[in-house]
């Protein structure tokens, strides 16, 4: 029997599997999806500063967290796989234009400041000394204002997912992607099995962690527990510039320019109720490439590669479910991240892991526990509509 059954294969579940390995226990992932089906796959790896502040939220507390262990586990995987999951401060532009913009941004970079993180005022042409790529933008009027977040970071989701399947791998870890979950067999208070044809019928373990992002509802109500992870679709598309011309991540409201070194430039995101609908449309791959072309200029030489869509595991509240399933001894959730799964990853793992051995995390789960209090006006709740904050993934 396998120490530990974790349901999902994406960046939290493998998160998961790893920290677990790296403590000795036996564990098997088994998943609907793997690779680049999954939301993490999809994301654009925008890691904006996450200060660990006095008056810091619960969210914002697992986000500094996390983000810490991300310079670590970049290291470790790094040391342990010769794969470069692309972990880089490259620092990330803030830009609008006209009253409201100006009014918007300044209250934005407030909020950074009170929270001790370094934050630029830019005003006009400011903003193209900065980032020299936008001063056409500056010069037409489209960006009259601006903040700069220097330590604002990205990470190559796919790589670092790649990176996450090999450590697993290397700890004896067993993944099967893929497979259909056909049920959990539940006895009593205990899950006694997996139902998964594809995974050799039943995957038997001491302990199960539910981690498979927007399905999770779904698998979560077998269990008695009611959870919010409808599915939140984020289309992206990755263009082609000769040679790269920005210098860092810029963002506009939700909209964002993710420069990679290799001359690629990804454009997004979108928030779309779609259901389970991961495709991409004309019309909107449309609108990210027009905006593109508005911040940079005409692009002349610019190639559309591919477009791909995501679908997030949102909540109500605007934060994660982590903790014990109620009324099943060993079961765990961690799912419900919405734009910050990426981000929260590491932290999210370290908090199930150390529920599973045993360990006082340094973290209190009860603020995300599957039956915690509804909170639609809590701070987290109101931080998590202008996800830019959090994650922009």
């Amino acid at each position: 029997m396998t120490d530990c059954c974790i349901i999902g294969g994406g960046i939290v579940g493998l998160s998961i599997a790893r920290e677990l390995a790296g403590r000795g226990l036996s564990v098997r992932v088994v998943a609907r999806e793997g690779g680049r089906n999954t939301a993490s796959w999809a994301a654009a790896g925008i890691l904006p500063p996450a200060p660990d502040h006095a008056a810091a939220t619960p969210n914002e507390r697992l986000t500094a967290w996390s983000d810490r262990l991300h310079r670590r586990w970049a290291r470790e995987l790094l040391d342990e796989t010769g794969i470069d999951n692309g972990l880089r401060a490259c620092g990330g532009l803030y830009v609008g234009h006209g009253l409201t913009g100006h009014e918007l941004l300044r209250g934005q970079a407030e909020a950074w400041r009170t929270k001790g993180v370094t934050c630029d005022w830019l005003a006009g042409a400011e903003v193209a000394g900065y980032e020299p790529a936008v001063a056409g933008a500056v010069a037409r009027g489209a960006v009259t204002c601006g903040y700069a977040l220097p330590d604002e970071a990205q990470i190559r989701p796919p790589r670092h997912l790649e990176a996450l399947e090999k450590s697993c791998a290397l700890r004896g870890v067993e993944i099967a992607a893929g497979v259909e979950i056909r049920g959990l067999d539940v006895r009593g208070a205990r899950i006694e099995g997996v139902i998964a044809p594809g995974a050799g019928g039943r995957v038997r373990a001491e302990w199960y962690v539910l981690a498979a992002g927007a399905w999770s509802g779904g698998l979560a109500e077998r269990l008695g527990v009611a959870i919010d992870t409808r599915p939140i679709r984020g289309q992206i598309a990755q263009l082609r510039l000769h040679p790269q011309r920005l210098c860092r991540v810029v963002n506009r409201g939700l909209d964002y320019l993710v420069p990679r070194a290799d001359g690629t430039l990804l454009v997004g995101s979108t928030l779309e109720d779609a259901g389970f609908d991961a495709s991409t449309d004309d019309a909107t791959i449309g609108r990210l490439v027009a905006l593109a072309r508005d911040l940079l200029g005409d692009l002349p030489s610019a190639q559309v590669e591919r477009a791909w869509a995501g679908l997030r595991p949102g909540s109500a509240d605007g934060l994660p479910t982590i903790g014990p399933v109620p009324a099943v001894a060993n079961a765990v959730l961690a799912t419900g991240h919405f734009r910050a799964g990426l981000h929260q990853s590491t932290g999210t793992a370290a908090l199930v892991a150390d529920l599973i051995t045993g360990r006082t995390p340094p973290l209190d789960p009860i603020f995300f526990a599957a039956d915690r209090a509804p909170a639609t006006a809590s701070p987290d709740a109101v931080a998590a509509q202008p996800a830019r904050v959090r994650e922009p993934c």
